[in-house]
């Protein structure tokens, strides 16, 4: 059974606004062009084995709003990031501090303990 650690809720909250912060992150992302910038897209050579061709397609680029939406979404995941990562629940640890980090990543998978 893995270790529990006493998370601070505002510590929970954070994490879990990391998560959810890059999960729309990278949702708005899969709808982009493939570059940022305006670039000539490629054909592969054909595999010897498979007849797969890789390729793209030519990319516009970003617009001007989606550059604007993307540099919001990473600067809140920036954001969100240092707050987790400089939280002062971690200068409390001795040791396990990797353990308590990993298991920080699922707690908001498993109930909050009474008294934390």
């Amino acid at each position: 059974m893995p270790k529990t650690f006493p998370f601070p809720q505002d510590l929970r909250d954070a994490q879990l606004a990391l998560h959810e912060a890059r999960a729309v992150c990278e949702e708005y992302a899969r709808t982009l062009p493939w570059s940022a910038e305006p670039l000539p897209g490629w054909e592969g050579e054909k595999q010897l084995h498979s007849g797969f061709r890789s390729g793209k397609a030519d990319s516009p680029g970003y617009t001007p709003e989606q550059a604007v939406q993307v540099a919001e979404y990473r600067a809140r995941v920036l954001e969100l990031s240092a707050t987790v990562m400089t939280h002062p629940y971690w200068a409390t640890l001795t040791d396990d501090v990797v353990a308590a980090r990993m298991a920080l990543k699922h707690a908001h998978e498993q109930p909050v303990e009474a008294g934390a």
